[in-house]
């Protein structure tokens, strides 16, 4: 039982407006595993006025961007000693699988040393060169973009708040961090490590709050930018508040990403690879692989091999080391991904594995069966909306123009991949489709390079120099 009763403020526990604690419930029985306070409008008036604050006259903006670099360096150390702890909170409160969450944790310190050499990298003021003759000197500086509000969902909490946090405190911006009362309590615990690390007074809040106070938060006048990653909808909302104040915003939004599995492919490492690009989390993943295009000539051998997998997968306590796939993160999400298996079967796709009934035994936690459907069209629900549960399609395709077409038939473009055993076939095919990131065989992708989406699947991008440059504004000086 873990106990949060205030809320994080200004790097000050402060006790919330509202008196009533939070309760935290384990996804996987039901149990309760903690309290915590709840964010509501007051409280965000004190978080924006701190942040406000302390970057209109405290000391971290204004601070050398060696001396910030030195204290994030130092969060993260303070992080990796803690990244188990870290990872069996996130599993109890998130029903992530305990295998997932610790591969998360240690990535994440990884993570922020990409967003470190980033900054060490950028030159925060520079002369640019003039023309021969002209009179004087074109100085340009690289400034923080001013109080962020960072808006998370529940499905990976401590990914999408660093990757916020920490360019912005490089940047020199202070932040106000709304997360998802499924995450109250292992969110809160960042505030422990950054006051450990040192960090001024004002700088980072930490808000659980709901969907309306969230709108607030992101409403407020005090906000110069929204960093927001979430599903499409609440995407158009906040991109609609910030259009209108005219606040800076970047969002990182929903997917439905192909694999597209050709005919010269190894079906073995197809396999294998798409067990953690499409399964990984519980499915509950914007970037996941849920499309499986495969080539005629091998669709029916693709779809045996996937069926395998789908059958292999262990569902069950996310806690246990056996646990591949643990629960849905709540009875409403739950309840969603069955729909969508409903809506597969009545559409007229062949259901090959899984189905709309819960796992036997599991009963009591908010569990879903692996699912696999072949022979669909795209144009179903299930292949035009994202589920984001454990459900994979499978769609046929004549070559790799066609391929192509039926990839790029999506409302989303933020992943996909390709498998093939011919590199530049297939390079020719990940340069045209409309994605913001896309694997080769399964290819691992780097914290340096930038991250984000085509189309529906958001606006800007995030990991290291490109993900920086969200929080920065720059100023020209003629003299």
């Amino acid at each position: 039982m873990i106990t949060y009763d205030k809320l994080y403020i200004g790097g000050q526990w402060t006790a919330p407006a509202k008196k009533e604690l939070l309760e935290v419930r384990s996804p996987h029985d039901r149990s309760l595993i903690g309290l915590a306070a709840e964010a509501t409008k007051p409280d965000v008036d004190l978080a924006v006025a701190a942040a406000r604050k302390a970057f209109d006259e405290g000391p971290w903006p204004r601070l050398a961007p060696a001396e910030r670099h030195g204290i994030v360096t130092r969060f993260n150390e303070l992080y990796a000693e803690r990244a188990e702890e870290i990872a069996d909170l996130t599993t109890v409160e998130n029903g992530s699988a305990r295998w997932f969450t610790g591969w998360t944790s240690a990535a994440l310190p990884q993570q922020t040393d990409a967003f470190l050499r980033a900054a060490a990298a950028l030159p925060w003021e520079e002369e640019l060169p003039q023309a021969e003759g002209a009179p004087g000197r074109i100085l340009v500086r690289r400034e923080p973009v001013g109080v962020v509000a960072a808006v998370i969902p529940w499905n990976a909490p401590h990914q999408s708040a660093l990757v916020k946090i920490i360019p912005a405190l490089l940047a020199g911006c202070t932040v106000v961090l709304k997360t998802s009362p499924e995450n109250a309590l292992v969110t809160l615990l960042l505030g422990e490590i950054l006051t450990a690390a040192g960090l001024p007074e004002g700088v980072v809040s930490i808000l659980p709050a709901d969907r309306e106070t969230s709108e607030y938060l992101i409403s407020h006048p005090g906000i110069d930018k929204i960093a927001f990653t979430g599903s499409t909808g609440a995407g158009r909302t906040i991109a609609a508040i910030a259009g209108r104040q005219l606040k800076r915003v970047s969002l990182e939004l929903g997917g439905k990403s192909a694999a597209i599995v050709l005919d010269d492919a190894d079906l073995d490492a197809m396999a294998e690879g798409l067990k953690f690009l499409s399964f990984a989390n519980n499915g509950e993943a914007c970037v996941a692989h849920t499309r499986i295009l495969v080539h005629r000539s091998r669709y029916d051998e693709a779809v045996a091999k996937l069926k395998d997998l789908v059958e292999s997968l262990t569902v069950g306590d996310p806690m246990d080391p056996e646990t591949f796939i643990g629960p849905m993160v709540r009875a409403d999400q739950q309840a969603r991904v069955r729909s969508y298996i409903e809506t597969g079967i009545r559409e007229g796709a062949r259901l090959v594995a899984g189905g709309p009934e819960v796992p036997a035994g599991l009963e009591d936690g908010y569990y879903v069966t692996p699912t696999l459907f072949a022979d669909v069209d795209n144009s179903m629900t299930i292949a035009q909306e994202e589920i984001f549960g454990p459900v994979l399609v499978v769609i046929p395709f004549d070559d790799d123009d066609h391929a192509v077409r039926i990839a790029n038939d999506s409302p989303y473009g933020l992943g996909g991949g390709v498998w093939t055993t011919d590199e530049s076939r297939a390079l020719e095919i990940a340069r045209k489709v409309r994605t913001g990131t896309f694997s080769v065989n399964g290819a691992p992708f780097s914290f340096d390079g930038p991250f984000g989406g085509f189309k529906n699947s958001g606006i800007g991008r995030e990991f290291g120099t490109v993900g920086l440059g969200q929080y920065i504004e720059y100023k020209t000086i003629a003299g």
